[in-house]
């Protein structure tokens, strides 16, 4: 079990949590949400003793596991001793046995002690270490031949995953993941949501993937109020029950200021007469009556409403044939396939499978996106296609959102500028409403550029997007960096837009709810085009 008892973290005058006692027991799934900046991944640290509390104190198990967040810290090691890494008791051992044994000669004291060390190799199941690491590896799609590789050989979505498979190692009895599905595809994401729901000690996850705390969560530690309260269910559950008690609250203090106001006015008439008893009575009630105090809450929605200047022809894009290769490597090997204006096509598939490939092939003979442009992303991979044609239809105006989002966003200016090179035209007051609905304050908007963070710089791309008006969103990798209202957000306004999407996401709920075509991307290098919703794309390939 992990608990708190009267946790307190505040910096200057921001209250994070105050006074929050609460216990997380074994057998429970725990989702820990809450707005961006409330205080997640500052809480999560407190329950890891990465960081202590300002007042109270946190009792944890002996053996838990974290997902690192560095994904540099473990560059010279194995892939493979990395995982193991994730059982601190089982490693030491290890470690120092190796170095016994390197020994020109072991002395009687070394021997006793190797001994000692080969005990907790045995109670840690030592002697099946590198077995149980590879079927956590694989699970997590890190192919056997990386197994021996260093960390510094990998790419970083396979190094996230070797670091989940370390947090995972050795049968934790707690494991603490902030943001676990990052840089995970669906696949790996389903893997995993079938493990967490096996695993019986205590679980505590961060994450802005509804579907996933929906799939995995028993119970929703909220933090918001400058406090945490722990909701029984789901996250769509909490959602219900936190909305209900909120309503609730107020409705009663709506009932109680009125009945105040009607005991307040008798004392105002009556205080000076001959009813004082009657006037001190309605004192006390008065006391007694009085309001709850509502913290303020720290959650905010962002506005996201996606709009065309003007709609493109019916043939929005055909293409033939398209094939791409890096050296020997073939990524996309002849897929040939026509958009009509209005689909909204879900790019699916393993990680390095070929769809942010495909997005830039499309790109690179878009008649509104510049190859400069696609410079300035990571995707950018030189020449596009091998082979193949690329063709346009007439009005087609791209709107793009890359996956290295931030890269799109020059250095020098503030947010207000930056913005509103897209579209001299537009008054200030439409830059400055922009940036509100995406929750940019009016100071915020003379924020350097290069000071945003990751969601900042999404949330800015946004408002791009909706003031140039496109009428086709080609979207790469858009929840990353998004808090779950964002991501709401995002996916109420796709669902609205009238135009033409290709979205790449391994967003549950953004591909069941928003698109009408699947483009999977196999492990042949073979594109399955799918006509239809995710759900019925599901049960014909289950």
């Amino acid at each position: 079990m992990i608990s708190v008892s009267n946790v307190s973290m505040r910096y200057g005058a921001k209250v994070l949590f105050e006074d929050v006692s609460t216990a997380f027991t074994p057998g429970k799934r725990y989702g820990l949400t809450g707005p961006n900046g409330a205080g997640k991944s500052t809480f999560m640290k407190l329950l890891t003793g990465e960081l202590d509390p300002q007042k109270g104190t946190v009792v944890r198990p002996r053996k838990f596991g974290v997902l690192s967040q560095d994904q540099f810290a473990f560059d010279t090691f194995r892939v493979v001793d990395t995982v193991i890494m994730g059982n601190r008791r089982l490693w030491a051992a290890l470690e120092e046995r190796e170095i016994i044994y390197s020994k020109p000669e072991m002395s009687d004291e070394d021997g006793m002690r190797v001994g000692e060390l080969e005990g907790v190799v045995g109670e840690e199941d030592g002697y099946s270490a590198e077995a149980d690491a590879a079927i956590l590896l694989q699970g997590l799609d890190i192919a056997d031949e990386l197994h021996e590789l260093k960390m510094g050989e990998l790419q970083g979505g396979q190094k996230v995953r070797v670091l989940l498979a370390q947090a995972l190692f050795g049968h934790p009895q707690a494991l603490l993941l902030d943001e676990p599905t990052n840089h995970l595809d669906l696949d790996s994401i389903h893997w995993l949501q079938g493990f967490l729901n096996e695993y019986d000690g205590v679980l505590i996850v961060i994450s802005h993937d509804r579907h996933f705390l929906n799939s995995v969560c028993t119970h929703i530690a909220d933090i918001d109020y400058e406090t945490i309260i722990t909701y029984t269910g789901t996250y769509d559950d909490m959602v219900v029950a936190k909305t209900q008690i909120r309503s609730q609250i107020e409705s009663q203090n709506a009932q109680r200021e009125k009945k105040i106001s009607q005991l307040n006015e008798f004392i105002a008439r009556f205080s000076a007469g001959t009813r004082s008893s009657q006037v001190q009575s309605r004192r006390k009630e008065v006391e007694r009556l009085q309001v709850t105090d509502l913290a303020r809450s720290n959650i905010q929605r962002p506005y996201i409403k996606f709009e065309q200047k003007r709609p493109s022809g019916k043939h929005l894009l055909e293409f033939t044939a398209v094939e791409k290769s890096y050296g020997e490597k073939k990524v996309l090997t002849g897929f040939t396939s026509s958009v009509l204006r209005g689909d909204k096509i879900a790019l699916m598939g393993r990680n390095g499978s070929g769809k942010t490939t495909l997005i830039n092939a499309l790109l690179a003979n878009s008649p509104t996106i510049s190859e400069a442009e696609l410079r300035q992303t990571s995707g950018y991979g030189g020449e596009f296609i091998t082979a193949g044609k690329v063709n346009w239809g007439h009005e087609a105006s791209v709107g793009y959102f890359a996956q290295d989002h931030k890269q799109l966003i020059q250095k020098g200016s503030t947010v207000f500028e930056w913005l509103h090179q897209w579209e001299p035209g537009a008054s200030n007051e439409e830059i400055r409403g922009l940036l509100g609905q995406m929750l940019f304050q009016k100071d915020e908007g003379n924020k350097k550029t290069e000071a945003l963070s990751g969601g900042e710089a999404a949330r800015l791309l946004f408002c791009k997007l909706m003031l140039q008006k496109p009428n086709v969103l080609i979207l790469d990798e858009p929840t990353n960096h998004l808090d779950l209202e964002a991501i709401n957000a995002l996916n109420i306004s796709l669902q609205r837009y009238q135009g033409t999407v290709l979205i790449v996401t391994h967003d549950h709920d953004l591909i069941d709810e928003v698109a009408t075509r699947i483009w999977h991307f196999e492990n042949d290098h073979k594109i399955t085009d799918f006509q239809g919703a995710y759900a019925e794309y599901q049960s014909v390939s289950a």
